[in-house]
């Protein structure tokens, strides 16, 4: 015969299974729902520099995205630093490297690994953004070379 305490036992791990396939299936529908906002093209957090929201519309705001742009365009086009922009504009160095990696500028939603198409005017095309991302990839595996050869010499 079991005892008060085992029955109680046995009720509270089938309360716990009970939850942990509840937490389970608000999560995935919580997911679903999300993507399904992304994949229409709705930004899945707070708006980033050079845009706000407007009657639940990511919307452009000039001032800032005339500032984003022009980030994009002296990066793309001059042998400046990341730091020398990122001094120059007032930004942290990651705030900077945020906005040159932020496919929102171009009119994209990056949610979950998947690019989907925005539902907002873009600040800049996405031949610029995607001349910044090859621009920043080149700097980074200089930076990889040159730490390299640095380590082989010292062998």
């Amino acid at each position: 015969m079991e005892t008060e305490l085992e029955i109680l036992r046995k009720e509270n791990q089938e309360l716990r299974r009970q939850i942990e396939i509840l937490s389970k299936d608000r999560g995935q529908n919580q997911k679903s729902g999300m993507v399904k906002k992304a994949s229409g093209g709705n930004l899945m957090s707070r708006p980033p520099f050079g845009y706000t929201i407007i009657n639940n519309h990511l919307t452009k705001d000039e001032e800032k995205a005339r500032i984003v742009e022009e980030i994009f365009l002296e990066f793309h086009n001059n042998e400046i630093s990341l730091n020398k922009l990122s001094q120059k504009h007032g930004f942290s160095l990651n705030g900077l490297k945020k906005i040159l990696t932020n496919f929102t500028y171009s009119g994209k939603i990056k949610f979950t690994g998947e690019i989907h198409p925005g539902d907002y005017e873009p600040i800049i095309s996405s031949t610029l953004f995607n001349q910044v991302q090859d621009k920043l990839e080149n700097l980074k595996n200089k930076k990889i070379n040159v730490s390299n050869s640095v380590s082989s010499h010292e062998l």
